[in-house]
């Protein structure tokens, strides 16, 4: 039933008012299809959506009197009253969507629910109030919307090209396409579908759908829930990285938003995995109660804030990190054949039967497995090796080891903020570092672990993390800083019995496809695709 709120709900709801551009019609009218249960929706935009968006759906229509009142300010079938919109677990209102849309474009509905007849309503800019008939249509609703700004050329000037208006929409449905796997959505850009989802509730054919192959079959599932907080999706193996956070895709009780808490939990779990400056392709979905997330601190819902921000946190950083840790992330390499090299991974490990077949540039260990022929960074896979005996044999304080001669370091004021607040910290780290007198500090001990000495330009590669604002473990920064300096080098020869070692060893860490600062230990390639390369057809002669 539709109904008109009262004056006090009605200062609570303001986040429908505001239409900015082609794809904020469309993010309205797609929610309204989600919210209507719809199991397919269907876009359609020409001119980048200057001068058409039509949305379509198979979910719940309305009658002919629930159509009507639908575009009137501030009437809803979704809440009542102000206690309503502090819980309300639906993703907008359809009763703001339309009269704000109608307000400044010409609007067609046609919806049907499960009655007998449809119903189709037109009003709008330079319209006089409204025309209401009935006409035919299946079950759902489909709008239309033309003639945007038309009535107010000043906005309508501030609009983008098409093609920057349409990258909006296509971002837009992208977000929904990946956050909603069990929905079908396809987009048409004037006569070119652009995107189609099969709508199955797989996150990683949703990644298909958007990404190609080559992405989503290094994709994996995942799930983890801890009280009433859950998580799901799907992460992409570090092989892939992107350079921006963008490809991580975020998601709050079903609603596509860019949210830092869930991207940020997500990134740091895949911790050392994921070279530096790079990022993973992920898709991330977390649900909370209603009641424990504010929809509404944004004007056009595009960002939300938990009551627990914390919480959220963990729950998907112990999901994301539990997920890639256990998965077999093998780099997969390519070689510049005719075609990219694909190589099939195994659940086993790659290096369980792994032969060393020699050495490449005293850098490279070549070694034979099964049908895979990998190729092991040696000072990488020893920086792994070395990372994670440190970090199982060292739990607590880090010991230090004192300086022959104190060296000198220039700090910044943030720097030195830093090292006043962190100072127990930087002690039991096995930093020994004294004020000087301004920015000057004396560095009289440093790191060391098992004997391995640091090096006093960790000082300042700690400090810059900590003054960026990143939440920075210490002791783990201290342990992978040390694990490099005494590992293998370019240049260093091992023989045959060292090297099988060290690849023994590799095997045996907890996550040996990388490096402790994200690089990655090992390249494979498939002799089926060698052979190809050599036009063998894959069989051995």
């Amino acid at each position: 039933m539709i109904r008109k709120l009262d004056d006090e709900t009605v200062e609570l709801i303001a986040a429908g008012e505001v239409v900015e551009n082609p794809a904020s019609v469309v993010k309205e009218l797609v929610e309204n299809s989600l919210d209507a249960g719809a199991g397919s929706v269907d876009v359609e935009v020409e001119n980048g959506g200057i001068d058409l968006v039509r949305v379509a759906d198979d979910g719940r229509g309305m009658n002919a009197d629930d159509a009507v009142c639908a575009f009137e300010r501030h009437a809803t079938s979704k809440i009542s009253d102000a206690d309503d919109v502090s819980k309300v677990d639906s993703l907008g209102f359809r009763g703001e969507a339309l009269p704000s849309i109608g307000r400044v474009a010409r609007v067609e509905m046609v919806t049907k629910d499960d009655g007998v007849g449809a119903t189709r309503v037109v009003t709008g800019a330079g319209i006089d109030g409204e025309r209401v008939e009935e006409t035919g249509r299946g079950r759902g609703t489909t709008v239309e919307v033309t003639r945007l700004f038309e009535s107010t050329p000043a906005r309508r000037e501030t609009l983008s090209s098409p093609g920057r208006e349409f990258r909006r929409v296509s971002r837009l449905m992208t977000r929904y396409g990946l956050a909603r796997p069990d929905v079908a959505f396809t987009v048409e850009h004037g006569d070119t579908e652009v995107l189609s989802t099969p709508g199955s509730g797989d996150p990683v054919d949703a990644l298909y759908a958007v990404y190609g192959r080559d992405v989503a079959s290094r994709a994996t599932r995942f799930s983890h829930e801890d009280g009433r907080i859950s998580v799901e999706g799907a992460l992409v193996q570090p092989s892939v990285t992107r350079s921006a956070t963008h490809h991580v895709y975020t998601a709050v009780n079903g609603r596509a938003v860019d949210d830092e808490t869930v991207r940020g939990a997500t990134v740091d779990g895949y911790g050392t995995l994921l070279p530096e400056d790079r990022y993973p392709v992920a898709v991330v979905s977390v649900d909370v109660p209603p009641e424990r997330v504010d929809v509404n601190v944004h004007p056009a819902k595009k960002k939300v804030r938990f009551v627990d921000e914390d919480a959220v946190r963990r729950v998907v950083l112990s999901g994301v990190r539990d997920a890639v840790t256990n998965e077999d992330l093998t780099r997969r390499g390519e070689m510049e054949l005719d075609a990219p090299v694909d190589v099939d991974t195994s659940e086993d490990s790659a290096f369980a039967d792994a032969e060393v077949i020699g050495q490449f540039r005293d850098l490279y260990l070549l070694c034979e497995s099964d049908d895979d022929l990998l190729v092991v960074d040696q000072h990488a896979a020893h920086e792994r090796v070395n990372y994670e005996e440190l970090r199982d044999e060292f739990n607590g304080s880090v010991p230090s080891a004192e300086l022959d001669e104190a060296v000198t370091v220039d700090l910044s004021p943030d720097e030195v903020a830093v090292v006043e607040e962190r100072r127990d910290a930087l002690s039991a780290n096995g930093f020994r570092i004294e004020g000087f007198g301004g920015g000057l500090y004396r560095v009289r001990g440093v790191p060391a672990p098992m004997g391995r000495v640091g090096d006093t330009q960790l000082v300042h590669d700690v400090l810059d993390r900590f003054v960026a604002g990143e939440e920075v473990d210490l002791r783990d920064e201290v342990l992978k800083d040390v694990a490099c300096h005494p590992s293998l080098k370019a240049g260093d020869e091992l023989g045959r019995d060292e090297a099988t070692d060290l690849v023994r060893a590799l095997g045996e860490c907890e996550q040996p496809f990388s490096c402790p600062h994200g690089r990655p230990t090992v390249l494979s390639v498939n002799e089926r695709r060698i052979a190809e390369g050599f036009e063998r057809g894959g069989v051995r002669l």
